[in-house]
């Protein structure tokens, strides 16, 4: 036990000792004899693991360091107005997610519906749908930025360059379901639903991988038989969004027209044939709006 004991105190003092060095400015260039020392060596040396312990978190802290210099470098060259805020770690437990009041069909045990997780956090949500635009300074600029976001994707437009999506899915991008053809399913029968969300999860599968638990409806809109349909399809909730993001503007569900902790945002794969603007510059309006709001963007995933 004493021996433990000594071991988690030499480990503590390591762990000071690389944030201290990690932190101190290497600026700093004072003559000799003025004080400054290098790291004392404890009498007797350290234990074999605080040694150990002390190395691995020195080359962490600067791995850390190198990463806040190259997303330093990225915010420049990407012409961000601020660095992003960083996210706080995911909830150790996902909030319980309900259907939005107003949101509700007639049935019952069907995927919820929402614009907002519940949460207590000053994080947002960045949701991207239907794959038109497959712009790869897109994809540049998200990796190099670090910012996350989740992808809903319908198969007639992605189909035109799948492998543009298997470069996102490959940088960690959740790639969900936004039916095969972005039809206005209320005017679908059941089995025409069923078909457009069950079809796609299947070609989610061949494609990427994966059967995603999460699927938007096009234009916002579904009904008692589309949450049936999903059901049927392994979907287990169904976000909407809160705010959408354009490259001139932010448009608003709420009537404060601003932002809540747990809001998600979302926008489009677009260019300069539909926008005022290209996906990049969209980037920067939803980052500029965000950051200067106080909040960061997390990972959707992470939270339902």
């Amino acid at each position: 036990m004493r021996r433990g004991r000594r071991v988690r105190v030499a480990l503590a003092a390591a762990l000071i000792a690389a944030l201290g060095a990690a932190c101190a400015d290497s600026t700093d260039e004072r003559p000799p004899g003025s004080g400054a020392a290098g790291p004392a060596t404890p009498a007797g040396g350290q234990p074999k693991q605080a040694r150990g312990a002390a190395g691995a978190l020195a080359a962490y802290v600067e791995r850390t360091r190198r990463a806040q210099a190259a997303r330093a470098r990225a915010v420049k060259k990407w012409g961000l107005a601020k660095m992003p805020l960083p996210a706080p770690p995911p909830p150790a437990v996902k909030p319980a997610i309900t259907t939005r009041k107003g949101f509700e069909t007639a049935g019952e045990g069907l995927p919820p519906v929402f614009t907002t997780v519940p949460t207590k956090e000053k994080v947002v949500f960045l949701t991207i749908d239907d794959g038109a635009e497959k712009d790869p300074a897109l994809l540049r600029m998200m990796s190099e930025l670090q910012i996350p976001y989740s992808a809903f994707l319908s198969d007639y437009l992605v189909k035109e360059d799948y492998g543009y999506f298997k470069k996102m899915r490959d940088a960690g991008v959740a790639l969900h379901n936004h039916t095969l053809n972005h039809r206005y399913m209320p005017a679908l029968s059941y089995k025409q639903q069923e078909r457009e969300i069950c079809g796609q999860q299947d070609n989610l599968e061949k494609r990427y991988g994966t059967r995603p638990p999460l699927f938007r409806p096009p234009y916002g809109n579904y009904n008692q038989d589309t949450l049936r349909a999903a059901k049927s399809c392994g979907i287990k909730a169904v976000p909407l969004w809160a705010a959408e993001a354009f490259p001139d503007r932010m448009e608003w569900r709420e009537w404060d027209r601003d932002l809540h902790p747990g809001d998600i945002i979302l926008t489009h794969f677009r260019g300069r044939e539909d926008w005022k603007g290209t996906m990049p510059d969209m980037i920067r309006q939803v980052m500029k709006t965000v950051t200067a709001k106080g909040y960061a963007v997390a990972r959707l995933e992470d939270y339902v």
